[in-house]
C-alpha cells in the first residue's frame, strides 16, 4: 500500500528530520511547501514569479497559489508510490483543497501524524540553533556543535542566532501555530486519519513509534 502521509506539528517538533528518514527508508518524496516555493521561484515559473511578488512585498503567499503549487507537485511521477507532506495543509480550507486534489487523483491519505511536543522541549531545540551568516551552514549548541565554539567549521565566520530562534519569539510562534492548527487537528480526527506521536522522544524511539502508527 502506498504511504501518503501528512505531518503536523509546531516548529522544532522534528517533522523535517523524521520526514527525511521516512523518505529515504520508503523511497517516497518528502514534499515541503517551503521547498516547493523555493524551487518554483528559482526556476522562474509563472507560479514562482507570482509567489515572489508577494514575498518581495513582505506578504504571505495566498492560499490559492500555495494550493496550485502543491497540485502541480502531486502531478509529478515520483509520487505514485506515496509521499510525505510537511508544512501543508496549515488550515482547514487547505485540508479540504488537498482532499479534493487527492480524491481526483485517486490518492487517498494513509494517515495524518501529529507530533505532540512540549513547549519546553521545542524552546530548547530551537533556541540552540546557530547559523553561519556567510556560508549558511547550520549548527546546534548541543546536537551539532562546531569544533570551535561560536565559529563556523567551514569558513571561520562567527555564528549567529536568528531572531526567529530566540525563546521569546519561539513562544509567540507556538501560540500562533496552536491557534491556527487546532481546527485542523479536529478536522483530521473527525475523518479518523489522525495519529498522535510523542514528539519529545529522541530520533530512534520516535522512529519506532512512527513505524507503529503507519502500520509498518
Amino acid at each position: 500500500m502506498a504511504l501518503r502521509i501528512v505531518l503536523l506539528g509546531p516548529p522544532g517538533a522534528g517533522k523535517g528530520t523524521h520526514a527525511k528518514i521516512l523518505s529515504e527508508r520508503h523511497n517516497i518524496p518528502h514534499i515541503s511547501t517551503g521547498d516547493i516555493l523555493r524551487s518554483q521561484i528559482q526556476a522562474q515559473t509563472p507560479l514562482g514569479k507570482k509567489a515572489k511578488s508577494f514575498i518581495d512585498n513582505g506578504k504571505l503567499v495566498p492560499d490559492d497559489l500555495v494550493i496550485e503549487m502543491v497540485a502541480h507537485r502531486l502531478d509529478l511521477p515520483d509520487v505514485k508510490n506515496g509521499f510525505i507532506l510537511d508544512g501543508f495543509p496549515r488550515t482547514v480550507e487547505q485540508a479540504k483543497a488537498l482532499g479534493e486534489m487527492l480524491t481526483s487523483r485517486k490518492m487517498p491519505l494513509s494517515s495524518v501524524l501529529e507530533f505532540d511536543t512540549s513547549e519546553d522541549v521545542i524552546v530548547s531545540r530551537i533556541s540552540g540553533r546557530r547559523a553561519c551568516p556567510n556560508c549558511g551552514t547550520n549548527y546546534h549548541v548541543e546536537n551539532i556543535p562546531p569544533k570551535r565554539e561560536g565559529i563556523c567549521d567551514k569558513c571561520g565566520t562567527a555564528l549567529i542566532q536568528r531572531k526567529d530562534d530566540k525563546p521569546e519569539t519561539i513562544r509567540e510562534r507556538l501560540k500562533v501555530y496552536h491557534d491556527q492548527t487546532e481546527p485542523l487537528v479536529q478536522f483530521y480526527d473527525g475523518k479518523k486519519l489522525l495519529r498522535i506521536v510523542n514528539g519529545n522522544l529522541e530520533i530512534a524511539p520516535l522512529q519506532k513509534e512512527l513505524a507503529l502508527q503507519i502500520g509498518l
